[in-house]
């Protein structure tokens, strides 16, 4: 069974969020072994330097290394300039990757700030959900709602119409 883990940085505040999540981690158990990793936020100033960003996004880098790094892995960094697919396309990624012998599909969310450039060079794979800014909160719900609707369509399911 494919293990899937959702890497994010920060956690799911309001108790919504955090039930909407629920609600797919649950789903999601018929197809696959899921986890969803809250790394810790690095703390900046309010109006912080590029400096200061750059220095957090290392560090919140170091915190995803050993998911990374997981033998089997295939990494997906979530980021703006990352590829848009259709809910098709990424049924039949995610498929793809089980077929040629990967055990564990990381799907990695950064800070508000993004993610490190490291993180991103040593992806498989740089998705972008939209050309449009959601909040991270959002982001993490809308893609455990896409992971969830690939499995489905992979089942050839009704659910995906």
């Amino acid at each position: 069974m494919l293990r899937v883990n959702l890497i994010t940085v920060g956690k799911l505040k309001e108790k919504y969020w955090r039930d909407a999540a629920a609600e797919y981690v649950k789903r999601l158990g018929a197809f696959c072994k899921i986890e969803i990793v809250e790394l810790n936020e690095y703390r900046l100033s309010d109006e912080p330097s590029a400096k200061e960003i750059q220095t957090a996004l290392e560090n919140e880098a170091a915190s995803m290394e050993k998911y990374l790094s997981a033998n089997g892995a295939y990494n997906i960094a979530m980021c703006i300039e990352g590829k848009q697919l259709t809910s098709e396309e990424l049924s039949a990624a995610m498929t793809d990757c089980g077929t040629r012998g990967y055990s564990t599909l990381n799907f990695i969310i950064g800070s508000s700030f993004g993610i490190a450039p490291s993180v991103k060079q040593r992806a498989d794979m740089k998705l972008s959900m939209s050309k449009m800014t959601f909040p991270h909160q959002l982001a993490r719900i809308l893609l455990l709602e896409q992971v969830y609707r690939g499995f489905q369509i992979a089942k050839g399911s009704k659910y995906h119409k």
